[in-house]
């Protein structure tokens, strides 16, 4: 329990073996009451053991489905163990965990939380046409949910239970859908989406999965991807959220490692 809500941070990560076991360290020393949950995406390295040699519960994936997949997971491990926040932060180290309390403060007015990079706080940079798609994709995401946004593919994010409830069983799987489509859906649906500024760090080790170039072509493709979004009809109901078991309670689902 932190600050009389049940949290869980959720770690997706794919051979992360190099920083995932201080991912978690740093993650238990500034949430010594959450539940730390690290979902292994396929990993072909250690990341695994050294997540659970670290103190964190795995859940594995047999092949790697991407962040979304990893994610929607973690959400419905939350669900299952009646925990009514879910905090994600990254397998790398780049996010700080010190900085939770802000996104954890932030629900206290929204059901989901940004921590954005682009705000005001931190050395963080991105040039060239990718900050140019992301700051297309910024504005527009922006106008559909309502709330001025600066950084919209930021990872590092604070799920109220209205937004774990919805997107435990809609987070989409492809790549930048479970930022970007996961924000316009949640609009949708009547969640109040908001964003606190963070100071991002260095990766601690490992090398990233995207280049530059590449992920400027799938920011590129993000754009159109938003326009699709847009146009779509299934939008979900607001959800009400349901939680199993009560607080603090864990639940091993199909497919969970052992501790």
């Amino acid at each position: 329990m932190t600050g009389g809500r049940a949290v869980m941070v959720v770690i997706p990560a794919h051979d992360e073996a190099d920083c995932i076991a201080g991912v978690v360290a740093e993650v238990r020393a500034a949430l010594p009451a959450a539940t730390v949950v690290v979902v292994d995406d396929g990993s072909t390295d250690a990341t695994r053991e050294r997540a659970r040699a670290a103190g964190a519960t795995v859940l594995s994936l047999p092949y790697n489905l991407g962040v979304g997949g990893a994610l929607r997971l973690g959400l419905r491990y939350a669900v299952r163990g009646g925990h009514d926040v879910v905090v994600q932060v990254d397998g790398d180290g780049q996010h700080d965990p010190a900085e939770v309390p802000r996104l954890l403060a932030g629900l206290d007015h929204a059901d989901l939380v940004i921590g954005a990079r682009f705000a005001g706080r931190g050395a963080y940079a991105v040039r060239g046409p990718r900050r140019w798609a992301m700051a297309v994709l910024a504005r527009a995401a922006g106008r559909i949910v309502g709330a001025p946004l600066t950084d919209v593919t930021s990872g590092f994010r604070a799920f109220g239970p209205r937004a774990v409830a919805l997107l435990a069983d809609a987070m989409p799987a492809e790549y930048l859908g479970d930022t970007v489509d996961a924000l316009v859906l949640a609009g949708r649906a009547g969640l109040v989406v908001a964003q606190e500024p963070v100071a991002m760090r260095p990766r601690q080790g490992g090398t990233p999965s995207q280049s530059p170039l590449r992920a400027a072509v799938y920011l590129g493709r993000a754009v159109m991807a938003l326009l699709v979004e847009v146009l779509r009809t299934d939008v979900p109901a607001p959800p009400r959220p349901v939680v199993e078991g009560g607080s603090g309670v864990e639940r091993e689902p199909v497919g969970a490692s052992p501790r």
